[in-house]
């Protein structure tokens, strides 16, 4: 009886150590991990505009450089004027959205949004870039999903993401109608007139491109106002000036 106690005791005990063990290592990496979490974050950005590029290798301070150097983090309202958040993630005009702006001479190239989409399995996070124009998508990555390998996780691939560019998110009218993903190729699926809104789909992945599709077009449609901004050419004026809070 007592060798079984003394087996049970050393049991627990070894259970006991390597959770200690376990733990103090989990959080001694959070650090580590939280700093190649932001560092993937600002890579992905850059690739939407050819500020970095997916055949080369770069170290987490690289990209770090790369990206103060070039891109501006700024907070918009719904309404898409400049806005200071409040604490609860409102401000003065509403909801406030987060864009990235790359400037090159003083000039706006491109801004960028966050893509959030649900997706057959879990949720899909990315960046899409599109040109001062309002118009016309620069470029599209995807950072998060939890798709299936070789199905609906190839949208994590350059071939899949280089089909958005030089989409267009409005239609001849002025129209916004998103971009979609088509079921198949677009050349033999989609009409002549809405292939400028179109991409080719995943072969066996019409799932996560219907859900990737809907939330394309519900990111798209929350920065609408922002788009219109830079298709009317106001945006861009006001960036230079002072925020003021308390801005009617």
């Amino acid at each position: 009886m007592s060798e079984t106690i003394k087996s049970i005791g050393f049991a627990l005990g070894m259970c006991l150590v390597c959770g200690i063990l376990l733990t103090a290592a989990a959080t001694g990496l959070q650090p580590m991990q939280e700093k190649n979490r932001l560092s993937d974050r600002q890579k992905n950005v850059l690739y939407t505009v050819d500020l970095a590029f997916r055949d080369k290798t770069y170290t987490p301070e690289q990209i770090r450089d790369i990206y103060e150097k070039n891109i501006d983090e700024i907070r918009v309202s719904a309404a898409g004027e400049i806005a200071e958040p409040a604490e609860d993630g409102a401000g003065a005009h509403g909801q406030v959205l987060t864009i990235y702006l790359y400037t090159k001479n003083g000039e706006i190239q491109n801004y960028i949004i966050p893509i959030e989409s649900q997706g057959l399995w879990g949720k899909i996070y990315g960046y899409m870039a599109l040109e001062n124009d309002g118009s016309t998508v620069a470029g599209f990555t995807v950072y998060e999903h939890s798709e299936t390998p070789g199905l609906g996780g190839e949208i994590e691939k350059q071939w899949f993401q280089k089909n958005f560019e030089g989409k267009k998110i409005v239609d001849r009218t002025g129209r916004f109608v998103a971009v979609q993903i088509a079921k198949g190729d677009v050349g033999k699926r989609v009409p002549e007139e809405k292939k400028p809104h179109y991409v080719d789909g995943i072969s066996g992945a019409t799932l996560t491109g219907r859900f990737l599709s809907q939330g394309l077009e519900k990111t798209l449609s929350r920065y609408e106002p922002v788009s219109l901004c830079f298709r009317k050419q106001r945006l861009s004026c006001r960036l230079q000036e002072p925020i003021d809070s308390g801005d009617k």
